[in-house]
């Protein structure tokens, strides 16, 4: 089996970008990146230093539930390209350690699958999840945090 990672759509992106609302029913906020940990999580690069973005609140699930976990992002406030999924591990968070975590397809937490993991081995831990029958897809979160980076999802291609 392999895998993709998953960005934010772009779709979701640009409704965003053309004052869309976020999970909190709020305009999101204008600001500028200070260069030090504002991952967009459409194109997943680092925003650079000064460069506007915007900062809301986001729930990676199509409905609310009590799973459903919101928390804030950053994107940038400029249309920028979506991560391809073809493209392998994200290297903005090579060097780092994610919170992975699995769910089924009822977007319920998989007891058991959540651990903190070096970039560097994610996509074995991936598989390794996806071995588990009821498993649709991984979160990749900020250990520290809990924010939401990314999706994991098998390709099926």
């Amino acid at each position: 089996m392999k895998i993709r990672y998953t960005a934010l759509p772009t779709d979701k992106v640009r409704k965003l970008l053309s004052k869309g609302f976020d999970a909190n029913g709020q305009l999101p906020e204008k600001s500028l990146s200070d260069g030090n940990g504002n991952e967009c999580r459409h194109c997943l690069q680092e925003i650079p230093l000064g460069r506007p973005m915007l900062i809301l609140a986001y729930r990676p699930f199509s409905k609310i539930q009590p799973y459903a976990e919101v928390g804030p992002i950053f994107i940038c406030a400029n249309q920028c390209e979506r991560y391809q999924e073809i493209a392998g591990t994200p290297d903005l968070y090579c060097n780092r350690d994610m919170l992975i975590r699995g769910y089924d397809s009822n977007d319920r937490i998989i007891y058991g699958t959540g651990k903190v993991v070096p970039m560097s081995n994610i996509e074995q831990e991936a598989l390794l999840l996806f071995d588990k029958p009821s498993l649709s897809y991984v979160h990749v979160r900020s250990p520290t945090n809990n924010c939401y980076h990314f999706r994991i999802d098998p390709d099926l291609s």
